[in-house]
């Protein structure tokens, strides 16, 4: 297992045929508050963030590490799509040590039918095959949640188990390193 602080961050600008995956910038903050307060973006994921909270909380450069990308169209953020190491506290582990690399994403319900998180998630994923070789990845999401379901599985993962996690059913799933 590699860390994903020992990957150079950030690395260019990832292009697909209609979005740029880059970096945040201080320019994403008005769109990142947008995204984690809105109800029907957060619906589920415990539901949206107060506004002043995430404002105050929230810093001039949003969730600037390694793994996590702004999804930008026409020179806007749209989403952003993360790769971060699953808590080992938490349910859903495909190793006994657990830490898999975890795929989220998140979209503006403007950008939403497009098939803009597909090609997002895509383009994360082959930068990750890159950085990290032979890494499976995971993500979670609620049953409830068909249209992430159905994302997973065009992406490639595969369920592995369901549990109960945050008062509601989780399907967990893994896509296999090619």
């Amino acid at each position: 297992m590699t860390d994903l602080e020992a990957i150079a961050w950030p690395p260019s600008p990832i292009r697909t045929e209609r979005l740029v995956l880059r970096e945040p910038e201080a320019r994403d903050r008005a769109a990142v508050i947008d995204l984690f307060t809105s109800p029907e973006a957060r619906e589920y994921l415990g539901g949206p963030r107060p506004r002043a909270e995430v404002e105050q909380a929230m810093p001039e450069t949003p969730t600037r590490r390694p793994g996590v990308f702004v999804a930008e169209l026409d020179g806007t953020m749209i989403g952003l799509v993360t790769l971060d190491r699953r808590d080992t506290d938490r349910p859903g582990h495909v190793r006994p040590e657990g830490l898999e690399p975890e795929l989220s994403y998140l979209f503006l319900p403007h950008a939403w039918g497009h098939g803009y998180a597909t090609e997002a998630c895509t383009a994360a994923l082959g930068w990750f095959d890159g950085a990290l070789p032979g890494e499976p990845v995971v993500l979670c999401t609620q049953t409830a949640n068909e249209r992430a379901m159905r994302l997973a599985t065009k992406l490639g993962f595969a369920e592995v188990e369901r549990f109960e996690e945050f008062s509601a059913e989780q399907w967990f799933g893994v896509r296999l390193p090619s």
